[in-house]
């Protein structure tokens, strides 16, 4: 046998032919080089989130990997046919007459001088490639890749060696081949086909046969080997398998063929056993989760189901309520991940319209998730309890007094009854907490192991208290926009005076740069606190109305148009709240009780009890006219302009008749995984409060107006969630999104 092996080790030497194909292996080089040139000048032209957009290259291989294959199986393929060709394949097997010997004394040598090679040719092809990016390779895409890949990003490295180590196995497959064709130019054509053509056909092919059949070509092995970043739907193990049975079943065959009549049928046993034990490996069911809910298409994409929960979660055998819950499922080329939970804001919004009306920001995220969310048991058109119940409430004033304070607290309670007598057991219930155990009973329910978050605007007192209550089921968390249920009244309110007066300020500069604002030649702030604090002495009227605004209405009326302008350069929302103070200065409030009439059908802002439902039983109120007290004199000193807007909420819990069902109480930190948060201008500082209780987490702001940024589409906050969801790779800290420019 080594005789056998030095011998080819000679030929393989001193063929020729050899030296040229191993030459020509730079070429690989080249083309990665080309391919990433380009991909660079086609970034270089774009600007904003179009760059977002370009595919990423990963790690570089992608242009010069079935080169360098071709190459390395040419080189097995030629070690025989060129024996064949010559006629010296006789002399061959007269020196080893033991045919499957002389075939198989081929492989050391080849696969020596085809690992090195192969090494070289990838860690060449990587260095390249990120060369030509330099600095592009940082940005982060759409789909939570970069566009290049550094050495020292986690599975990079691990899936250069393992692409190397492939070299000798391509090689293996060429030898095969050779020997069952010996014909080099046969040979050389079905390398081609299985190498070039088949991962084009594959591509060709409509919906999942394209990631199913894509996942079986040899260069999309190695990257799903190490459950890397590229496409295929394979597990790491199933990936090894086919990789492996490509050599064997090629030996195999070349074995049988060159075998003396009958002399073939132990090779092709064994051969053909470990093929099929391979094949084996890959039907066994991966961990992805097998739910067994029954899943019914409910519009587009969307699959639809219920699961029955508790309505009192202390009485786990009680009463129970269906909740319902919708999923995009996983519809792209790479193998799956898990569930990413879309918790929904509010509280009281539906998971499943968002679904059903963005389900577009989810895109990306799907190659890798299925994406599922909910309609929680507060959701104020459930039936359960009147909708026209829930969608209304009282009008909020502020006490002068602890007898005001009392009164306002007695019309709470009567508002409150109205609907809790319909059903006392489901309103006493409507608590995060609640709901966030309705999402555990859930992910039992989808078979997760654990779940990735999406938790927008209220969502994360959802998402909080769930990662309080179960942290062995938070794989991620992205909390965009959020509430803070762990801050105290004085944290919330600095950090809230913080955001409206920025505002504030913005809206006034763009007033006195902009002559379409309605206030334009004025001192705005002048302008809007004169109009308040007279309008505290003597509302001013709604014309034609037996309705009359306080500055406290005012505020409460203006703040969503002053947090939320509408879109630049026009600000709509702006323009609209200048027209409104320009007409209240001239004693019609009607300018603001238009808007809030047509948004709630009610001629000043009322008190949701939907909201309330939720806000009162997770303990968002005062502790008592004494809290209240402080809290109105410190927002006085800290909110020239919106004192007494941040007493709103808390103020419409006096009174209330369910208990706090879900107090605030600090997350297990160092149980959890790192969180990531991301905000505007007006929600970010509360939402960096949230994650950073966890060590290590880290925030994305963007510097503009808006609230829910991954819902609404921004493709910058997008990119970094889903960097993060899909390699649990956190942004550095102080990372930003900018707005597109004007254009």
């Amino acid at each position: 046998m080594i005789d056998a092996i030095v011998s080819e080790w000679l030929k393989l030497r001193t063929l020729r032919s050899n030296l040229y194909l191993l030459a020509l292996s730079v070429l690989s080089v080249l083309l990665c080089a080309g391919l990433a040139f380009m991909v660079s000048r086609g970034f270089d032209s774009q600007t904003g989130d179009d760059r977002l957009r370009f595919d990423s290259i990963g790690s570089g291989l992608g242009a010069g990997l079935p080169v360098a294959y071709f190459v390395m199986g040419a080189l097995g393929a030629l070690s025989i046919t060129s024996e064949h060709a010559t006629g010296l394949i006789r002399t061959s097997l007269v020196a080893v007459p033991r045919r499957q010997l002389f075939l198989f004394a081929k492989i050391p040598p080849l696969a020596a001088v085809t690992l090195v090679t192969g090494q070289m040719l990838v860690f060449g092809m990587h260095f390249a490639a990120q060369a030509v990016l330099g600095d592009r390779a940082g940005q982060v895409l759409l789909d939570g890749r970069t566009l290049g890949a550094s050495l020292t990003d986690p599975g990079v490295a691990a899936g250069l060696l393992v692409a190397g180590a492939a070299m000798p196995l391509v090689a293996m497959v060429g030898l095969g081949l050779g020997a069952v064709i010996r014909s080099t130019a046969g040979s050389m054509v079905t390398l081609i086909m299985i190498l070039f053509v088949l991962p084009v056909v594959a591509q060709t092919l409509p919906g999942p046969w394209r990631a199913r059949i894509g996942s079986f070509t040899m260069e999309s092995l190695p990257d799903q080997i190490v459950a890397g970043e590229g496409a295929g739907i394979l597990s790491p193990l199933a990936a090894s398998a086919v990789l492996i049975a490509y050599p064997v079943v090629a030996l195999t065959a070349g074995a049988v063929a060159i075998a003396v009549r009958g002399r073939g049928i132990r090779p092709l046993a064994v051969g053909g056993l470990v093929a099929a034990l391979l094949a084996a490996v890959t039907v066994i069911p991966s961990s992805a989760a097998a739910s067994a809910l029954p899943w019914k298409p409910c519009g587009g994409d969307l699959e639809c189901t219920s699961v029955q929960v508790p309505v009192d979660w202390s009485k786990p055998s009680g009463r129970k309520v269906s909740i319902q819950i919708a999923r995009l499922p996983a519809a792209g080329t790479h193998r799956r991940i898990g569930t990413v939970f879309s918790v929904p804001g509010g509280p009281g919004g539906s998971g499943i319209e968002d679904l059903k009306k963005r389900g577009g920001s989810f895109a990306e995220l799907r190659r890798r998730f299925d994406v599922v969310s909910l309609a929680p048991r507060n959701t104020t058109d459930l039936g359960v309890i009147p909708f026209d119940c829930l969608r209304t409430g009282p009008w909020i004033t502020v006490p002068a007094d602890r007898a005001e304070y009392d009164s306002l607290a007695a019309r709470n309670r009567a508002s409150a009854e109205q609907c809790r007598k319909v059903d006392p057991e489901y309103f006493d219930h409507l608590d995060s907490g609640s709901v966030a155990r309705d999402i555990e009973a859930i992910r039992v329910a989808l078979d997760e192991e654990r779940l990735s978050f999406v938790a927008t605007s209220y969502g994360g007192v959802v998402a909080t208290t769930y990662a309080r209550l179960f942290p062995g089921g938070v794989r991620a968390m992205y909390i965009d926009g959020g509430v803070d249920q762990l801050a105290d009244h004085a944290t919330d309110l600095r950090l809230t005076s913080e955001m409206i007066e920025g505002q504030f300020t913005r809206f006034a500069a763009w007033c006195e740069s902009t002559p379409a604002c309605a206030l334009h030649g004025r001192d705005a702030g002048a302008v809007w606190r004169g109009l308040t604090a007279a309008a505290d002495r003597s509302p001013v009227p709604v014309q034609g109305e037996r309705v009359a605004y306080s500055g406290f209405d005012f505020k409460v009326a203006a703040a969503p148009d002053l947090i939320s302008p509408g879109p630049a350069p026009d600000f709509a929302n702006w323009q609209r709240f200048a027209r409104a103070v320009d007409k209240a200065v001239q004693g019609d409030a009607s300018g603001f009780a238009d808007y809030v009439e047509q948004a709630t059908e009610s001629m000043k802002v009322p008190s949701f009890r939907g909201m309330n439902v939720t806000h009162c039983t997770d303990g968002l109120g005062f502790g008592g006219y004494q809290e209240f007290q402080r809290m109105k004199a410190l927002g006085e000193r800290l909110s020239p302009n919106f004192a007494g807007d941040e007493l709103w909420h808390p103020l419409a819990c006096a009174g209330w008749p369910a208990p706090v069902a879900n107090p605030a109480a600090p997350m297990p930190a160092d149980r959890l995984p790192p969180f990531l948060g991301a905000g505007t201008w007006t929600d970010h500082a509360v939402t960096a409060g949230i994650v950073m209780r966890v060590p290590g987490s880290s925030t994305v702001r963007y510097n503009g107006p808006g609230h829910g940024l991954y819902l609404s589409g921004n493709r910058c906050a997008i990119a970094h969630a889903n960097r993060y969801l899909t390699s649990l790779r956190l942004p550095p800290r102080g990372t930003t999104c900018e707005p597109p420019a004007a254009g």
